[in-house]
């Protein structure tokens, strides 16, 4: 009988020190650790501005520029040899750079413009990083969905008498809306990856979280609750996407 209750005693000894030995429920890890706690949303949201701004700026460039490069060329309504070469040599250039070298071009040109109103750390600089690196890709993306449209459209524009410029805004943009939506879409996801990427050159949010606090400190639940985050992002866009393409089709 005392065996007994010394092998118990013993048992429970055991059992008591593995259970100290699991983590408790306020351990600080996954949404306990501070940094997640603390920096998750700031870092969500910087994510969030870097994307947007740099997506916006994209196709208010990129959209001109593919339309131009699109009926610059031989046979296009605004037929220019030159115009045609000169742009395309500038974004096969800037589709040719690997970008994170782009981005560490135009992170030095920010520094020596020096203006006290953009550092080249954060977001904002990134975000124009990442316009240089995204105008060129996305240019070739109109391009390709303003030659899908169909050849009989601009005719019966160019017979009703319509300019050049309506026939490109009116006509060509229009026709290949829903197409254009969807490479917004593209685009959109492809910079949220390069946003991520932009954390080792300073660039903030989610990308940065996943580096600093994530992988260099050994910190796995950060890296995996940044890139569900990641994630989230990516499937809502490309939800709104395919939902804004359906709603600009007209056919």
């Amino acid at each position: 009988m005392i065996g007994f209750f010394t092998a118990f005693d013993v048992l429970s000894m055991d059992v008591a020190h593995i259970a100290s030995a699991l983590p408790m429920a306020d351990d600080q890890t996954w949404f306990n650790r501070p940094v997640i706690q603390q920096d998750l949303l700031k870092a969500t949201i910087d994510t969030l501005y870097m994307v947007f701004a740099s997506t916006l700026a994209t196709v208010v460039f990129g959209v001109p520029l593919g339309v131009i490069l699109a009926e610059t060329r031989k046979g296009g309504i605004a037929q220019n040899r030159m115009v045609n070469r000169v742009l395309g040599l500038l974004v096969n250039t800037g589709r040719a750079i690997p970008f994170i070298i782009l981005a560490v071009i135009v992170l030095y040109a920010i520094r020596a413009i020096d203006v006290s109103w953009l550092s080249a750390i954060g977001w904002k600089a990134f975000a124009i990083a990442l316009t240089v690196s995204a105008v060129p890709y996305f240019a070739r993306m109109v391009e390709s969905n303003v030659l899908a449209v169909s050849p009989g459209k601009v005719e019966a524009a160019q017979m009703a008498g319509a300019s050049n410029v309506a026939i490109m805004a009116g006509v060509l943009v229009r026709e290949a809306l829903p197409s254009i939506v969807q490479s917004i879409t593209i685009l959109t996801i492809t910079i949220i990856g390069y946003a991520a990427m932009g954390g080792s050159l300073g660039a903030g949010g989610l990308g940065a979280l996943a580096i600093n606090h994530g992988y260099q400190r050994n910190n796995f639940d950060v890296v995996v609750i940044t890139t569900v985050v990641i994630l989230i992002m990516v499937f809502i866009i490309q939800w709104i996407g395919d939902m804004l393409s359906r709603l600009v089709d007209h056919r």
